[in-house]
């Protein structure tokens, strides 16, 4: 056995009388009413002083203001006298608080496509764009003029209810002014405004090339055939260019981006200016990122402005970021000394400096402080559990942690970014709610929020540290009531395992992967998780050990960390489960066929089962193409472990999942027939990559009545 070093958080809700089991309906449907943690929602700056925010109290939800100069807190408008101005205004009800801003005093709402002014004194209202009911993918300009949106994969522009088709496209394949590159890259919209409202850039998509791939809808008779585009690695990928529309002229030019077709244009940033963009060529192998600077007048580039190279994969997920004192400087995330920080460039392509060195990455780009002098971001250079906001003078590099206690912090910061308001969570605390100044000081508690398990039975909650092939480890352990470390548990392996997530987390349990940890605890098994390599939030290292061999070293940190876990004497060596969707789900069935049956039983959901059935962005950043990567294909394909199937698995699957398509877990099924060996296997009919609903009740009594009646 590896040498193990112990370093134990314990962490235990208070237990008084609380003897109530949760259950499946508690996990999906009451973890978003009764059980949800009722933390404000909605926080939003009126000014440089004053805030608003949402809060439900008893059945009744609440929009309230309130200032950092007093400690008035005012009731502004109910949803119940909200919904009374959309039934006037001719509107569906909402059964929420839809997203809002403040425009001089009066709240503006965008519900049902349509644009609102409201007066939350006197409740009345205007009208102020109405769009198609079919109108998606709304951006609206910085001076509030305009709104381009999409019908189908057209493109328009309505300017107070004057309506401009930009682009038109009736072919299937030709789609303009959404997400590209399926949403790789942090990329999460196609409409780019300038910042003078003068210009809009755009996606262009085409892919008449990439292959169809049949999804059917099984609702009508006979059920039909609801085909999208996906392209799998190794096959044609989609081609992509940048139109920039000027509202004056009402002419479009096209970026000049060139050859190849196939590459990833990402990072899409304006230059304050708004006479000149920048956009990030990616090519796509993703191992070389170029950045270009544009005139969109001509839609020539001018300049090169840096590139960058990795030996295995650059992953630009950021836009520019112009600083506030200087708008021909930009700070430029990037992963190039192992971990992700800020580099400082201008805009004629000169290399200032590395504004943050820790040994930690920024999670979230937060921005400036009131002076302009210092960045803000969200890291986790104290502890890689805990999501704490850090300040970084540029000039010099001093830091100041802005929130101390050990735990996630969620927070919104006024227009002069000299006030922030704080939303704190950790393992044993729902949420509380403050106010501070840019000196971290604080002004005062806005909330806190109670914990909506008070009358069921809370199990412990362990976080511990090891140690394995010169990494830390970070875990998580759920125990059942009573816990006795000299009796033998079955332990029940939760996994995800793969890019950008981190499952353990000082964060209040409020998720439905949580609740199942406590029910399952309260069933008598010990429930544990370790992010292993290849997880996020970790650094570069971290996450590229998997790099052309995915599953491998995550399986073998795994049982490192099970070693771990089978170290403190109360784990049953031959009651060891596995449960992981997605990503997850992959890693449950590797776990299951590649290590000499460790594991009993095994749930894996929307599964990868072949990385040659995966979309060609994802998998071929990890693995490189099949043609590249033949051993590394062969190595992750779990069709080539099937016969090494002994316990019992269950496999589930949406048979509409647009993401990890059916294929995969069919081809598994399939192979298992072939071998005579069992399997288990739930279609959940209609469904994505998520199941919801009634349908998510019924899988989780599902599962959770797998290991019951298995382990």
């Amino acid at each position: 056995m590896k040498k193990i070093l112990l370093l134990i958080l314990s962490l235990t809700f208070i237990l008084t009388a609380q003897t109530k089991k949760f259950t499946a309906d508690d996990i999906i449907l009451n973890a978003v009413t009764s059980l949800r943690v009722n933390n404000p929602t909605n926080v939003f700056w009126i000014d440089s002083n004053d805030f608003s925010f949402v809060k439900k109290t008893d059945d009744e939800y609440i929009l309230y203001r309130a200032s950092t100069d007093n400690d008035k807190v005012d009731q502004v408008l109910t949803l119940t006298q909200f919904n009374d101005i959309l039934t006037k205004a001719d509107l569906a009800k909402y059964p929420y608080f839809p997203s809002y801003s403040w425009e001089n005093g009066k709240l503006i709402l965008w519900v049902h496509n349509v644009k609102l002014s409201v007066n939350p004194v006197t409740r009345e209202f205007k009208k102020m764009f109405i769009l198609e009911d079919d109108a998606e993918n709304l951006e609206e300009s910085p001076n509030k003029l305009h709104t381009a949106y999409t019908v189908g994969n057209s493109l328009f522009m309505d300017t107070y209810n004057k309506r401009k088709m930009l682009a038109k496209s009736d072919d299937d394949g030709i789609v303009y002014g959404q997400s590209v590159h399926r949403n790789e890259f942090a990329i999460s919209k196609g409409l780019f405004w300038s910042p003078t409202s003068e210009k809009l850039a755009f996606y262009r998509k085409d892919e008449t090339m990439v292959d169809n791939y049949p999804v059917v809808d099984y609702k009508p008779v006979p059920a039909k055939l609801a085909a999208i585009k996906y392209p799998m690695a190794g096959r044609a990928s989609h081609h992509v260019t940048i139109g920039v529309y000027d509202v004056k002229s009402e002419r479009t030019v096209y970026l000049n981006t060139g050859e190849p077709k196939e590459q990833y244009l990402t990072a899409v940033t304006w230059d304050p200016s708004g006479d000149y963009i920048y956009v990030g060529h990616l090519n796509r192998d993703q191992n070389h990122l170029v950045l270009k600077k544009y005139n969109v007048s001509t839609g020539d580039a001018v300049k090169t402005v840096f590139e960058e190279k990795q030996d295995k994969y650059v992953e630009p997920e950021h836009d520019l970021i112009f600083l506030p004192n200087g708008p021909n400087k930009f700070l430029w995330l990037s992963e190039r000394d192992g971990y992700l920080h800020y580099h400082m460039y201008t805009t004629d392509g000169e290399y200032v400096k590395q504004v943050t060195t820790a040994k930690a990455p920024v999670i979230e780009h937060l921005g400036f402080s009131a002076d302009g002098n210092s960045v803000i971001y969200v890291s986790n250079v104290d502890d890689p559990k805990s999501q704490k906001v850090y300040r970084t003078n540029i000039e010099t590099g001093e830091t100041k942690v802005l929130t101390e206690a050990d735990g996630v912090h969620h927070v919104t910061f006024n227009f002069k970014n000299d006030y922030f308001i704080d939303v704190f969570e950790n393992v044993t605390t729902p949420g509380i709610t403050k106010v501070y100044n840019n000196n971290a000081t604080e002004i005062k508690v806005i909330d806190t929020a109670q914990n909506p398990y008070t009358e069921y039975q809370m199990c412990k909650v362990e976080f511990g540290t090891f140690q394995h092939d010169g990494t830390s480890f970070e875990t998580r352990t759920v125990y059942p009531p009573n816990f006795n470390a000299s009796k033998k548990y079955p332990v029940v392996v939760y996994v995800y395992g793969g890019p950008h997530v981190q499952l353990v987390v000082n964060e209040f349990p409020k998720y439905r992967y949580h609740l199942w940890f406590q029910q399952m605890a309260q069933l008598g098994y010990v429930v544990f998780t370790v992010d292993s390599r290849g997880s996020g939030n970790r650094g570069r290292d971290f996450e590229q050990a998997t790099f052309r061999r995915l599953g491998t070293i995550e399986m073998e940190d795994q049982l490192a960390g099970l070693d771990y876990l089978k170290s403190k004497g109360f784990v049953d060596e031959n009651r060891i489960g596995v449960f992981g969707w997605s990503y997850g789900g992959f890693m449950a069935t590797t776990l299951m066929t590649r290590t000499n049956n460790t594991f009993k039983v095994g749930v894996a959901g929307g599964t990868v089962i072949d990385w040659n059935l995966y979309e060609v962005m994802y998998t071929e950043r990890y693995m490189d193409t099949p043609e590249q990567n033949p051993e590394g294909y062969k190595e992750a394909c779990l069709l080539n472990y099937a016969q090494n199937l002994e316990g019992k698995l269950l496999m589930l699957h949406g048979t509409s999942d647009p993401t990890v398509v059916w294929q995969n877990s069919l081809k598994f099924a399939k192979k298992c027939s072939d071998l005579l060996i069992p399997l288990d296997y739930y279609p959940y009919v209609g469904h994505p990559h998520g199941v919801t609903g009634m349908n998510a009740v019924h899988m989780y009594q599902k599962i959770t009545q797998y290991f019951i009646d298995n382990l």
